[in-house]
This record gives structure tokens, C-alpha cells and sequence, in this order.
């Protein structure tokens, strides 16, 4: 099983996915992946063939040479049809002037991350949901209580105070909402902006 995200420009991202389905469902592939014009995300699973048939496939699309994906085994298929969908976004922020393809916070490395967020200069913002973070968290960590990533934003604007002159350093599950999250924060005019790369699956 492959979860994969990847930001890049695509300017025709309709036209890709005939040939994108095509592969997955000529390899035993099955699963969901979202395609938008902000980039591609998704979850699938299949045979090991399979699995390295689409992942090269991905990676020959323009500007996914370097797709990465978190990889995880199962003895039964977890999915059972291939969807490949058009989206207006590949995680749901309503920001259209986020662009994480064009910046992010500084990558942290899950063996540098504890370090960092040792320091009582770094704030530490949860950008997952109020169920995800209900299973645990990092120790002293900022929990905005949003039930979905767009509620972020005005959560931010309703206590951006608390955290003047202060690094921040933000997590997720598997880093693409952090991807978006510290775009829209250095969009915002915040300078010093982390967070964990691949999220808590690579922690």
C-alpha cells in the first residue's frame, strides 16, 4: 500500500487521468487518488509490481520526478475499485492563494524534530483534526480544535497574537496539510515557520 501527495503545477489535470486509471486498473492497483491543478494525493494498494508500475508512472508526469510515498504492507486488499478524481484542491483549505509548490516552512527531519520542539522559543501547532489529535499529540503542542483543515485560517486570524516573535514549528499526518498550513502562515507575514517532514507516519 502506497499514500502518496505531491504539489506541482498541472495546467491540464482533466487530461491526465484516463492514462493514470488506465494503469492502475491494468496492474491490480486499487485505491483513491485526487488529482487537482495544485497536484496529485491519494492512497493505493496492490500488488508489489503493481504498486512500482503506477509510482513510475506518476513519477513521469511533468515536475513528479521526485514523488515520495510512505509505504505499508496488508494480507487483504483494503480497497476494492480504482478512483481517480478531479478536485478543485487535493486537501481542502479554500486558501486559492496558497501555493506550496512555491514555498513551505523549513523541512525538519523526524530524527532533529524532538530538539526543535524543545525549544521554549518554537510554538508547536497540531494542523490535524480534533479527532486525530484526540489520539495523542506531542507535549505541549497547539491544538486549534478545527474539525477540518479549512477551519484553519480563521482559526489562525482569531489567535495569531499568541504567537508574535515566536518560531513555529507544525505537524500532521502525513505532511501534506503542513505543506499548505506553513505556505498560508508565510503568506501571513510569519518568518520562522517548520514542520516535521513526511508528518507522524515517517515520526
Amino acid at each position: 500500500m502506497a499514500a502518496l501527495y505531491k504539489f506541482v503545477r498541472f495546467d491540464q489535470p482533466d487530461a491526465l487521468r484516463p492514462a493514470l486509471k488506465a494503469c492502475c486498473e491494468d496492474n491490480a492497483v486499487f485505491g483513491t487518488l485526487l488529482i487537482a491543478a495544485e497536484g496529485i494525493n491519494g492512497t493505493v494498494a496492490g500488488p508489489r509490481a503493481g504498486i512500482d508500475a503506477v509510482l513510475a508512472h506518476l513519477r513521469s508526469l511533468p515536475g513528479c520526478a521526485d514523488l515520495e510515498c510512505k509505504e505499508s504492507t496488508a494480507t487483504d486488499q483494503p480497497f476494492h475499485r480504482m478512483k481517480v478524481r478531479l478536485k478543485r484542491e487535493i486537501v481542502t483549505m479554500g486558501q486559492p492563494q496558497v501555493d506550496p509548490a512555491a514555498g513551505t516552512g523549513r523541512y525538519v527531519r523526524p530524527q532533529d524534530w524532538n530538539a526543535l520542539i524543545a525549544d521554549p522559543d518554537v510554538a508547536v501547532i497540531d494542523t490535524r483534526n480534533d479527532y486525530e489529535v484526540a489520539i495523542g499529540t506531542f507535549d505541549g503542542a497547539v491544538d486549534p480544535e478545527t474539525k477540518r483543515f479549512g477551519d484553519f485560517p480563521a482559526w489562525w486570524e482569531q489567535n495569531k497574537d499568541r504567537f508574535a516573535g515566536k518560531k513555529v514549528a507544525m505537524f500532521c499526518t502525513g505532511g501534506i496539510r503542513c505543506e499548505k498550513s506553513t505556505n498560508y502562515l508565510i503568506g501571513q507575514g510569519v518568518e520562522d515557520v517548520y514542520h516535521l517532514q513526511g508528518g507522524i507516519l515517517k515520526y
